[in-house]
């Protein structure tokens, strides 16, 4: 995700910037920070396209379960089918089919789950970065607008 690694360059350059004195104020180049910003405003949508490919691959993966308990359950009634002559063998297939379906749900709900447990994951970890960005970039606002208003305050001081 490229929007990250802009995002921590962002960060980084507010950390290392000059400190105003006697303020919690710094200086930041302000045609640098908007640039960064303007990147990481360019590269968001593609990562939330990348992220709603994740999404996508998941109903692969769901359907690829679907898929293996179909032949599983395709594969149950043939033996079903060859077994019809002795009414034990039957039983039996009919007991087998019933276990291979039953196994094949699990599978297809274990993977469901583990699919949507990722996403989940990797979501979670896109929305904390996100909002830290929003709250780095929101302390950046507040310190150049504390900065303007000390300003504004040493003009009239002056007069």
């Amino acid at each position: 995700m490229e929007s990250l690694e802009k995002i921590q360059a962002a960060i980084t350059m507010v950390k290392e910037s000059r400190a105003v004195p006697l303020s919690a104020s710094c200086v930041v180049h302000r045609g640098e920070l908007l640039g960064i910003l303007d990147e990481i405003n360019e590269s968001l949508p593609t990562d939330f396209t990348s992220a709603k490919k994740l999404l996508a691959h998941r109903e692969e993966i769901i359907e690829e379960g679907r898929q293996s308990a179909e032949k599983l359950i395709a594969h149950a009634r043939e033996e079903v089918a060859r077994m019809v002559e002795q009414t034990a063998i039957v039983a039996a297939a009919r007991e087998e089919a019933g276990r291979l379906v039953d196994e094949a749900h699990a599978q297809v709900e274990k993977e469901r789950a583990e699919v949507d447990a990722y996403i989940d994951s990797r979501l979670a970890t896109l929305e904390v970065i996100l909002n830290k960005t929003l709250e780095a970039v929101n302390r950046g606002r507040e310190r150049l607008a504390g900065a303007s208003d000390k300003d504004v305050l040493s003009q009239l001081a002056d007069e």
